[in-house]
């Protein structure tokens, strides 16, 4: 059993980047066995179910609720546990808390698609949102790249100015679009359920991440999506919502680009400065897998956790 303070002391967010690329090369190669993600929606929220196995990795089932009204309460809008398994005789291994995993592998497979899609010189990073997810990108995102200056917005500035405030390169700005406009890479982090970015922000050549899937509707404008070269880490992504995004519904899949080919060199990447790129992220269960296997191994080294028997 490994509790959430367990887990933020054995997770290195740099093991976790760079751990992520040859399971996107895995997962578009087919080698992985991932169904859809499901979920039950209640009235405040919804419950998902997403497990995976991934060969040399490990066997997981991830159960995360999406509550975006928690934080009213002080809860974070997303609460997760992972189970794991051995994979040769399905015996439960360990249970660990999912929410830091949730926040950080979200973070983490972002930081990697900026390290791929992003402009070489890119130097001016915007986070849009100023939760658990602004956080974590702040922070991983940040790590990537040497960026010259951070812009952080939220709803609320308050929230914005204590963020800005972790980083010396960060400051807090009244507007997403204040924050967006000039920037080489945006994270768009909410629980917005309508657009919080306008294509006509966008710069020529810039980056976007998106990791928002609220039930109620898009993170980004059909005009961005529409302009960008767009990235997943499955095409299931352009399946209806709760199993793909908001954003790709309608989109031929053919019209995405998986992660993993850009990674394998199956695919091309960014193909010019100019380009638009967009990581539309819905989160997937080998990135829970991986980053449940590296704080699983961390345990086992460091004698970390509780054991039980059930």
């Amino acid at each position: 059993m490994l509790s959430r303070s367990d887990v933020e002391g054995l997770l290195d967010v740099g093991l976790l980047i760079d751990a992520l690329a040859p399971a996107f090369v895995r997962l578009s190669a087919g080698e992985v066995s991932v169904p859809p993600r499901v979920a039950a929606v209640a009235p405040a929220g919804f419950v998902g179910v997403m497990p995976g196995f991934v060969a040399d990795v490990g066997l997981a089932v991830k159960v995360v609720s999406v509550f975006a009204g928690n934080h009213a309460r002080g809860l974070p809008s997303h609460q997760a546990l992972i189970v794991v398994f051995d994979e040769g005789s399905g015996t439960p291994v360990a249970v660990m808390d999912g929410t830091h995993i949730t926040a950080m592998r979200t973070a983490a497979a972002s930081a990697l698609a900026v390290r791929v899609l992003a402009r070489g010189d890119a130097s001016v990073l915007a986070v849009l949102g100023a939760g658990v997810q602004g956080a974590a990108h702040l922070s991983a995102v940040g790590a990537v790249f040497g960026f010259e200056s951070i812009r952080v917005a939220s709803r609320t500035l308050a929230h914005a100015e204590a963020l800005a405030a972790r980083d010396r390169r960060a400051v807090a700005v009244e507007s997403f679009e204040a924050a967006v406009r000039g920037a080489d890479v945006v994270c768009c982090c909410t629980d917005a359920g309508s657009p919080v970015v306008s294509r006509e922000w966008l710069a020529d050549g810039v980056h976007v991440s998106s990791v928002g899937s609220a039930a109620a509707g898009p993170e980004l404008d059909a005009a961005t999506v529409a302009a960008a070269f767009v990235v997943v880490e499955s095409r299931v992504a352009c399946a209806p919502w709760p199993a793909g995004a908001h954003e790709l519904a309608g989109v031929d899949p053919a019209a995405v680009t998986e992660l993993g080919e850009v990674l394998s060199g199956a695919r091309s990447g960014r193909t010019s400065d100019a380009q638009i790129t967009v990581w539309k992220s819905m989160g997937h269960a080998v990135e829970d897998a991986v980053a449940a296997r590296l704080v699983l191994d961390a345990a086992r080294a460091s004698g970390a956790g509780r054991v039980v028997s059930f």
